[in-house]
């Protein structure tokens, strides 16, 4: 891997995916707190493990406590929580010290479905900048959308297209369009199974019996759903402006948000 990759964020795309690039190369990974650090490194040594018969070594990833320690970064890519404001902020600071260091570092976001045209805006470095979006769980999905601001250089859009190719991904350049190609096309049917269950009563196991049985999902949609994070997929939903089922926000109020929190439309141990 030609790039020293700085991941912004302790999640489970950015612990996904510096795991997954460790197999190619060091990685820095900033996480917000102490707590957020720990989790972030059993996480990734999770992910390493199931890598390549767990011949990835964890410890190719840094995981960093202050944001200034990524400037040794040639690739930043902010991976914290789907909302604008928290998005923006944090790519402003990226921005300003890509800009310090002195570096003609790309800069990017890992957005499942906001606008990459503003989230460049806000980092500063519009040329520079691309929409880098893996999909959970980033070891096993081999797809990553890459969607550019029309200011991004050609030389821009070629070192992220290797950067995916380099820690074994796909790359397919896709509109700046609210929810990309996946999510726009995948949320509707994800619902609709939402609105079918809620309309007929039949059970979860049901639904997504007959989607993987007859259908050859490798997920049901309302497991899919609980896997993705019920509060995500209202986000998704709402950006791409597709209707958010009653069921779905009802659970999202009462803080059940699926696996993570070990209750969503399925309870979890």
């Amino acid at each position: 891997m030609e790039e020293r990759l700085g991941i912004a964020g302790s999640g489970a795309i950015a612990c996904g995916l510096a795991a997954t690039a460790a197999g190619s190369g060091p990685v820095l990974l900033w996480a917000r707190s102490p707590e957020s650090a720990k989790r972030a490194h059993a996480t990734i040594a999770r992910n390493c493990a199931k890598l390549l018969g767990g011949e990835v070594d964890p410890d190719r990833v840094r995981i960093v406590s202050s944001l200034d320690e990524l400037s040794e970064a040639t690739f930043l890519l902010e991976a914290v929580v789907e909302h604008h404001g928290m998005k923006a902020e944090l790519l402003a600071e990226l921005g300003e010290l890509a800009r310090h260091a002195g570096q003609n570092a790309v800069l990017g976001t890992t957005t499942s479905s906001l606008s990459i045209a503003e989230l460049a805006k806000a980092s500063g470095h519009p040329e520079r900048f691309v929409g880098f979006h893996p999909f959970n769980p980033v070891p096993r999905m081999k797809l990553i959308e890459l969607a550019f601001p029309p200011q991004a250089t050609e030389e821009t859009r070629e070192r992220a297209r290797n950067l995916a190719e380099a820690i074994g991904k796909t790359p397919v350049t896709v509109p700046d369009s609210p929810g990309f190609v996946v999510n726009r096309l995948l949320f509707p049917y994800l619902f609709s199974a939402v609105e079918l269950m809620s309309s007929t009563g039949m059970p979860p196991e049901d639904v997504d019996r007959c989607m993987t049985l007859g259908a050859g999902m490798p997920m049901g949609p309302i497991a899919l759903l609980d896997f993705v994070g019920l509060d995500v997929a209202q986000a998704i939903g709402e950006s791409i402006g597709s209707r958010v089922p009653y069921a779905l926000l009802e659970l999202v109020r009462a803080g059940a948000l699926g696996r993570k929190t070990g209750r969503g439309f399925y309870t979890y141990d």
